[in-house]
């Protein structure tokens, strides 16, 4: 029954919710998901949807929320169970099956949350002597990375996206990007609106040249990866580093300035533990697969 309901917040968060928009009140995420219920689903499906606990869903949609936005990357480790019950039941419906795709690309990053967990809770480490949060990352990234095979659609975009990216002047190493985002997967949807093999939110989409009408253009593979290696481009620009640039293509740009300048810092790992925990998790599985697929580090990319 709570999968049901999970389905039905996706769907409606995928398709409403933008990055420069507020998130719904969770009264009115609770009328907005009852509505499109009433469009979409047949008799059987609604009266199974009335027997839901509107508070338990109420909470589970505000933890859901702030864990993802917050800044506790641990706080992660607990949604893989929820997580996988979900994907399975995404993936029968056409609807949800792009959230399937996304959330499939995304268990790992709970993997890794709870793995973190782990090394804190087994082997405390004495006062003044602990790891780095971020080059801890790094670590588990790099070794859970290092048996994976490649992504089933990566032989059939690779090459192409390559020749894209070095046509706009970046490195190609990044098309890599895409594996971690959507596992070269162009149906790829975000509960928070990204999409397409890059996950290229509607606004960055449109500053980059993509449209939206009359179709979706972040779900074209060439014109996602030219729209995403401009932006990248411009971040490597303004940041003049790769790994600050990511954080950027993640969580924003403002974000990431605002965080420098408070914090009067130069570096990624000087601000990560202030950004969100997808971002947290995002640089380092980034340089990871980079150097999983093509053998060298962000610091060596030209």
């Amino acid at each position: 029954m709570k999968a049901l309901f999970i389905i039905l917040m996706v769907a409606l968060l995928g398709g409403a919710v933008r990055a420069e928009e507020k998130a719904l009140p969770a009264d009115d995420l609770m009328s907005s998901v009852e509505q499109w219920a009433q469009e979409n689903l047949d008799d059987s499906v609604l009266e199974a949807l009335k027997q839901v606990d509107r508070d338990k869903v109420r909470a589970f949609c505000n933890d859901l929320q702030q864990q993802f936005q917050g800044t506790n990357v641990y706080a992660l480790g607990p949604l893989k169970e929820t997580a996988t019950q979900l994907i399975p039941v995404l993936q029968q419906f056409e609807e949800t099956e792009p959230f399937a795709v996304w959330l499939q690309t995304h268990i790992d990053y709970l993997d890794t949350a709870n793995e973190l967990q782990k090394q804190v809770t087994v082997t405390p480490a004495e006062p003044g002597s602990a790891i780095p949060l971020p080059e801890r990352e790094r670590t588990v990234w790099t070794k859970n990375l290092v048996k994976r095979p490649l992504p089933p659609l990566a032989q059939a975009y690779s090459a192409q996206l390559k020749r894209i990216f070095t046509a706009e002047g970046v490195p190609p190493e990044l098309i890599w990007v895409a594996e971690v985002e959507s596992s070269f997967n162009p149906k790829a949807r975000s509960p928070a609106g990204a999409a397409g093999l890059f996950q290229l939110m509607p606004v960055t989409a449109h500053d980059q040249g993509l449209s939206s009408w009359p179709w979706d253009e972040r779900y074209q593979p060439d014109k996602s990866a030219q729209a995403a290696a401009k932006y990248l481009r411009s971040l490597h620009k303004h940041f003049g580093d790769w790994r600050l640039s990511l954080a950027a293509y993640n969580a924003g740009v403002g974000r990431v300035d605002n965080l420098l300048k408070k914090r009067k810092a130069t570096s990624f790992d000087a601000i990560a533990s202030r950004l969100p925990a997808e971002t947290q998790m995002f640089v380092p599985k980034v340089e990871a697969t980079v150097f999983r697929r093509e053998g060298r580090t962000l610091a060596e990319l030209k």
